[in-house]
């Protein structure tokens, strides 16, 4: 097991994908399915770091990774700040964000296609975001 804490600083991203890049790259994951990866990790980190805590330093996010070495990897996102309920989720229409310009909205949806399952839940006084990808 893995374990990466920090601060909800926006800056700390950086640090959070060069976490899971050292920890993917020593499990001989294709570099193109560990940038899928990073890129998925990196956008649930950013929407609970800006969404869930305002960027407020004071706050604090914790990211396990979990490799059994069964060819799949577990993330575990866990934060202090205001929850997401995922079960309201409903994915955007793509065509309209087309049409209308519109920035952002779709990360997601974005990390639903890239992990093989992503779980969000509210329990106690932390939200908890658990995604899975096997490779």
């Amino acid at each position: 097991m893995h374990q990466f804490k920090t601060s909800c600083a926006r800056e700390k991203l950086k640090e959070i994908r060069e976490f899971v890049a050292e920890v993917l790259g020593n499990m001989g994951l294709a570099e193109n399915d560990a940038h899928k990866i990073i890129l998925a990790v990196d956008e649930v980190c950013a929407n609970l770091i800006i969404h869930s805590n305002q960027c407020q330093a004071s706050e604090r996010l914790e990211l396990f990774v979990e490799d059994n070495g069964d060819r799949k990897v577990i993330f575990e996102i866990i934060d202090y700040g205001q929850g997401f309920e995922y079960c309201n989720y409903e994915e955007p229409d793509l065509e309209e964000i087309i049409r209308k310009r519109k920035k952002g909205g779709l990360g997601i949806m974005l990390v639903r296609n890239i992990m093989d399952e992503v779980e969000f839940k509210i329990e106690k006084n932390r939200n908890i975001c658990r995604m899975m990808k096997k490779f």
